[in-house]
């Protein structure tokens, strides 16, 4: 019997924006990053992952996620780079760059709110489509990992994406799996006939 695969998917949410500071609603506007590392929240993090070698590295396409990766200085002699729209964060369409004061008597909100996001803002994405295109680019990462021999992934996403990713991977509660801006969390599999996180 063949031995176990095993696969760690390193998390990144890329570092802090305006936008984040001011606690308004961020998707998919392309804002940049905060330009001071340790501001943002990139400087600490560089030094954890500085001595990771990763077998492929998937990212957004945003900005702030692109220049995060560029700052943590990991994509040159990283493996293979994806640059993927469906690592992006929620649509929050109409209430893109508002914040809950601005919001928070209007009905359209309150009921968007009230449906846990399963109704999506005006313009926006509801909760369902956005867990299947996080879903769809994780099984294509697992799959891509198999079939490369990957035994290290680096992922540069959002933070809606990291918490759909653990409510999916490690069955808990959406809001309980947040990490702040420039932090990083680890998923770790085997794969025995499937992957499987196991940690």
């Amino acid at each position: 019997m063949a031995a176990a695969k095993r696969l760690a998917v390193v998390l990144v949410r890329h570092g802090l924006t305006a936008w984040n500071r001011e606690r308004r609603y961020l998707g998919h506007r392309d804002i940049e990053l905060l330009p001071d590392d340790t501001e943002n929240g990139l400087a600490t993090l560089r030094a954890t992952l500085a001595d990771m070698r990763f077998d492929a590295v998937h990212c957004s396409d945003l900005r702030r996620c692109r220049q995060t990766l560029a700052r943590l200085g990991i994509a040159e002699g990283a493996g293979e780079l994806r640059v993927d729209a469906r690592w992006r964060e929620l649509d929050f369409g109409a209430y893109e760059g508002l914040c809950y004061a601005d919001l928070e008597h209007d009905a359209g909100y309150r009921a968007w709110i009230d449906s846990q996001g399963e109704q999506p803002p005006p313009g926006g994405e509801s909760a369902a489509a956005f867990h299947s295109r996080v879903a769809a680019a994780m099984d294509d990462l697992l799959a891509q990992a198999e079939a490369g021999g990957h035994r290290r992934v680096l992922v540069v996403t959002h933070g809606g994406v990291v918490r759909s990713l653990r409510q999916r991977h490690e069955g808990l509660d959406f809001w309980a799996g947040n990490l702040a801006p420039g932090q990083a969390h680890t998923l770790h599999f085997i794969h025995q006939r499937t992957w499987q996180c196991i940690a």
